[in-house]
């Protein structure tokens, strides 16, 4: 299996709610060139079909960048576009059947808190594990948080890429990078990449918060 097809770095998870005035497909092609190097698209409470539309919308402008897009959740809509893959949680449909559904070339992330589920991920065929909530956060009421020596115990367990989503934004991450730097052990690195929604999608510059998020962002 590759685990190399995606940079992970600075990736986007979208929320309509942190919107300021922009549509989300001028936020998305902002953050896109402000450095966002991968788009997941999440929407929760939407009509199929004006999903899989929005989904084609935002999957134009990706595909223009040679940013991936994947679908978070809707496994049909991600088929019906032709997305880069899925993102599913511990809820959905279980990894191993996606990876049946969708075939070997998609890239699909699993959200895992404890290593014994970024241990099945694996097992199941993901390409990578969303690691979190890092941080109390706005955009999902019942994240619990993840503690480092969790997120270190995870990055022990497992060889896929990681990327830490909750809560992180231009505060926390240097926050967060410290804290793992001083928990690093035989590992090197523990995280792949980050994943922000309202530190990109909730400000008023768009492109300039990727921007400055991107350089902040120390991976090896």
């Amino acid at each position: 299996m590759m685990h190399n097809r995606a940079d992970y770095r600075l990736y986007l998870v979208t929320d309509r709610n942190c919107l300021q005035q922009q549509t989300l497909e001028q936020a998305v092609e902002q953050a896109i060139l402000g450095g966002v190097t991968l788009v997941q698209l999440r929407e929760k409470a939407i009509a199929s079909k004006e999903f899989y539309e929005r989904a084609l919308r935002i999957k134009a402008i990706c595909h223009h960048y040679n940013v991936p897009l994947l679908i978070n959740d809707r496994v049909d809509i991600a088929l019906a576009v032709v997305a880069d893959g899925v993102h599913i949680g511990q809820s959905d449909l279980p990894c191993g059947v996606v990876r049946q559904i969708l075939g070997k070339d998609k890239i699909i992330g699993v959200s895992a808190r404890t290593a014994q589920q970024a241990i099945q991920a694996q097992a199941d065929g993901a390409d990578y594990l969303g690691v979190g909530a890092m941080f109390a956060t706005s955009t999902k009421q019942d994240a619990q948080t993840v503690t480092i020596a969790s997120l270190t115990q995870i990055r022990q367990a497992v060889t896929l890429p990681i990327v830490a989503i909750g809560g992180i934004n231009h505060t926390t991450l240097p926050a967060l990078q410290q804290a793992l730097q001083a928990a690093e052990t035989s590992t090197d690195g523990v995280i792949d990449g980050v994943a922000v929604v309202s530190a990109i999608l909730g400000q008023k510059d768009v492109k300039l918060a990727s921007e400055q998020l991107k350089k902040m962002i120390k991976i090896k």
